[in-house]
């Protein structure tokens, strides 16, 4: 049923402009370069400490010897995989540019991770492609795909192929059935880039079994565009997936599907390519006004009413998903990217906008409540001046809740790079920042954080670095962060 504008602004007026927010992340914004509402760490009349508390985080970051990774006193980091440097059990290298991971509990305190592999293109390209592993093979000339890794409590790691032959696998998901989405960020078709399929789907992988894994099948009543991240509703049964593109800007989708269709292990890969129904995001504001972009918000706390309206041909057989919407059709975004299913609704985030949108912005994370059907606005980054500079935010991509409050996110800005944490009232800390330059001296260049996300346990925090493709297992004194 559509949630009309009328019914909107209808409840809006009966609200009125202080609009409960949901989600355990209440408001979040980060300092120095963010837009953000009050200083929440004034002292409240239900504050006994008057504003007093202690300050988020961990204090701060103490430089690596080792030039990998700058952490809070008291924190640690293990290297899982190192591409080039550890090896698979088949005997090949860790492939390289991790990205997109999640954790799945194992039996007797072992931890499974599945880790994607950004590698765009055929295999020739790279120096160490996802290895071609018989019956995990999608594509023979693409060079991305996931593997699965196995960490013991004895430090023992074990690694190998969940699916090959795939292309520019970037963010994903994980079901709550225990299995994950990876998403491709490509919309090549067969004979484009020398690949002999067509790309641009999700695709499950089973960390568990990997029979299951065999023959890959694309998931195309997901559609096919340039996917970024995926989750699951786990009441509803919807999927919701974001799309990293630009020219026109890219969109959230939301996969309704079909009547009688139940969830599970192996239930994906049995839908036909039009099952169920795909749809793409159209909000409008508290007065009714349709909104075109979400960059158009300048204030955290922005409420939108969420309509969904139907994907024609989610397979784009002559013409992009995103391109087959008018202006006034859609809300867009601009490198809509992370997301991650909690509290009840779908984080969300769009890393930058810049002049391809309506207004600048240096990040963005959404909270979206399928049972209001609204879009709050949780996180907003001010353009950052001078990225080369340590201390501010920018350019959120993967992010996680963390089960100590708040939210986890991995920046893939500009100039130096950051894990960093947002507690529920809005302040943000350092927990990580990446010392492995790849430029000079003069010149430095780090890459970017993916893939975080904590242990079924809670007790580690696993993080990579896209470049080389380094996945860290940090732990440490975690704490319970202030609400303030």
């Amino acid at each position: 049923m559509p949630f009309t504008r009328r019914e909107f602004t209808k409840q809006s007026a009966l609200t009125g402009a202080g609009i409960a927010l949901t989600g355990t992340v209440a408001a979040l914004a980060t300092a120095p370069g963010a837009l953000a509402a009050e200083d929440s760490r004034q002292g409240h009349d239900d504050d006994p400490d008057h504003g007093q508390n202690d300050e988020p985080g961990y204090g701060a970051l103490v430089p690596d010897p080792k030039g990998i990774l700058a952490l809070p006193a008291g924190f640690s980091y293990r290297i899982i995989t190192h591409s080039g440097v550890t090896k698979l059990e088949s005997g090949e290298y860790t492939p390289s540019n991790h990205d997109g991971t999640a954790t799945f509990e194992g039996p007797r305190g072992v931890t499974l991770l599945v880790n994607n592999h950004e590698l765009s293109g055929t295999r020739a390209g790279w120096e160490h492609p996802v290895p071609l592993t018989e019956g995990l093979v999608y594509d023979p000339i693409a060079a991305g795909g996931c593997t699965v890794v196995e960490t013991r409590r004895d430090g023992h790691t074990a690694e190998w192929v969940g699916i090959a032959g795939t292309s520019t696998n970037c963010a994903g998901g994980a079901t709550p059935w225990g299995t994950w989405l990876t998403c491709e960020e490509t919309e090549d078709r067969a004979g484009k880039n020398g690949l002999l399929k067509d790309h641009g789907y999700v695709f499950e992988v089973d960390p568990y079994d990997k029979r299951a894994n065999r023959d890959p099948r694309p998931i195309k009543a997901f559609g096919r565009y340039a996917h970024e991240a995926v989750v699951v509703d786990p009441k509803r049964g919807h999927a919701y997936l974001t799309e990293d593109a630009a020219g026109p800007n890219g969109l959230l989708y939301r996969w309704v599907p079909p009547h009688g269709f139940k969830h599970g292990r192996g239930q994906l890969r049995t839908l036909a390519d039009d099952a169920g129904v795909l749809q793409a995001t159209k909000c409008f504001d508290s007065s009714g006004q349709f909104v075109d972009d979400l960059s158009r918000a300048t204030k955290i706390g922005t409420v939108y009413g969420v309509d969904w309206v139907d994907v024609v041909d989610r397979d784009a057989k002559t013409v992009s998903v995103r391109k087959q919407f008018g202006n006034q059709d859609v809300t867009r975004a601009r490198k809509l990217e992370g997301m991650w299913w909690g509290d009840g609704g779908a984080y969300i985030v769009s890393s930058f906008a810049r002049a391809e949108s309506p207004v600048q912005h240096d990040g963005q994370v959404w909270f979206y409540d399928p049972k209001r059907r609204t879009l709050t606005l949780k996180v907003l980054l001010g353009v950052n001046a001078d990225p080369s500079k340590d201390g501010a935010f920018d350019g959120p991509d993967n992010i996680t809740v963390s089960p100590y409050g708040g939210l986890v996110i991995a920046e893939d800005g500009e100039g130096i790079q950051h894990l960093f944490g947002a507690t529920e009232s809005g302040r943000t800390y350092p927990i990580a920042r990446n010392e492995l330059n790849a430029g000079t001296a003069e010149k430095p260049e780090y890459s970017e954080f993916t893939g975080v996300t904590f242990s079924p346990d809670g007790k580690t925090l696993f993080a990579n670095i896209q470049t080389p493709g380094i996945m860290l297992a940090i732990t440490g004194p975690w704490k319970r962060q202030p609400n303030r």
